[in-house]
């Protein structure tokens, strides 16, 4: 797909198109992909700390599992409502699921529907890194939030992919995949949206490859190079030639190519709702003030 903009212009985090394509197609895939299934599994681990039981989970991720999904086991009496982009809510449930008999108590909303849906629980795992603007989307979480409920999420941090990033330099073949968002400023994105007490955690995964085909499939499945500075246009198989041998040359002493993933955990409690402030200062009518004056004894 090409990618065009005025020379001037600043370039996006994502390219907001392809993105909406990626999620779209998790949406209604026949089943997560295997990283995805791997995140949500460790971020169900956490879980164990957390000892009260939502009666009402909103999972806010691009490909939401079924409910007899990790999240379904994480919290079995749970009423699970699942929040789509605008054009992915409208979609029936694929076919697979309403064989299954899984239909009827699945409730389907747009980010803009699910505001006070009062969730105990929000789930969302493996999307942020696919959103154009990271802080709107934790204030829509906030707005389906009951009070003293809490958020738990997973994502892609910017330590994901040093060996693609530093071949595609070398190569001068521009981005392999959009910026991706440091914990640290996650953590600040959840306390300026309304959350209290973050907690911000993070661990490397490295995976071997067989081939690079096994490798390039894995990226596409979830979508990863989403960047609006990647090349504008397709790529020839020539181009495609030399990137397999490229990764090839990246094996290691077992033929192996090993790929690097930052997972990122974040865990956050809605914070209250302010109530009205009071001004530092008070501001008194000069015709009080002096009829205030005359009054002292």
């Amino acid at each position: 797909m090409s990618v065009s903009r005025s020379p001037d212009a600043p370039l996006a985090r994502v390219d907001v198109v392809a993105a909406a394509r990626v999620k779209r197609r998790l949406a209604h895939a026949a089943d997560s992909p295997w990283l995805h299934q791997e995140a949500a599994s460790r971020m169900a681990e956490r879980l164990s700390f957390i000892k009260r039981q939502p009666a009402v989970v909103m999972d806010w991720s691009p490909d939401a599992p079924l409910p007899s999904g990790t999240l379904a086991k994480a919290s079995p009496q749970a009423r699970v409502l699942y929040v789509r982009d605008a054009e992915q809510a409208l979609v029936p449930a694929p076919w697979w699921r309403r064989l299954a008999g899984r239909g009827a108590h699945e409730r389907w909303m747009s980010p803009s529907m699910a505001a006070g849906s009062q969730a105990q629980m929000l789930w969302s795992n493996m999307g942020l890194h696919l959103e154009p603007d990271v802080l709107a989307v934790m204030r829509q979480w906030r707005a389906a939030m009951a009070a003293d409920s809490f958020v738990m999420f997973t994502t892609l941090g910017p330590g994901s992919l040093p060996s693609l990033r530093a071949l595609y330099a070398e190569c001068g073949w521009g981005e392999p995949h959009a910026p991706l968002t440091d914990m640290h400023d996650l953590g600040d994105m959840l306390v300026e949206a309304g959350f209290a007490d973050p907690v911000m955690d993070q661990e490397i995964l490295t995976l071997h490859y067989a081939t690079p085909e096994a490798l390039l499939q894995e990226l596409r499945e979830i979508g990863m190079n989403l960047s609006p500075g990647r090349f504008a246009g397709l790529r020839s198989r020539t181009w495609l030639t030399e990137l397999k041998s490229a990764l090839k040359r990246q094996a290691d002493a077992n033929g192996r190519i090993p790929l690097q993933l930052e997972l990122v955990y974040g865990h956050a409690f809605r914070a209250a709702d302010r109530g009205p402030t009071l001004s530092a200062d008070t501001r008194i009518p000069l015709d009080d003030m002096k009829l205030m004056l005359r009054k002292r004894p």
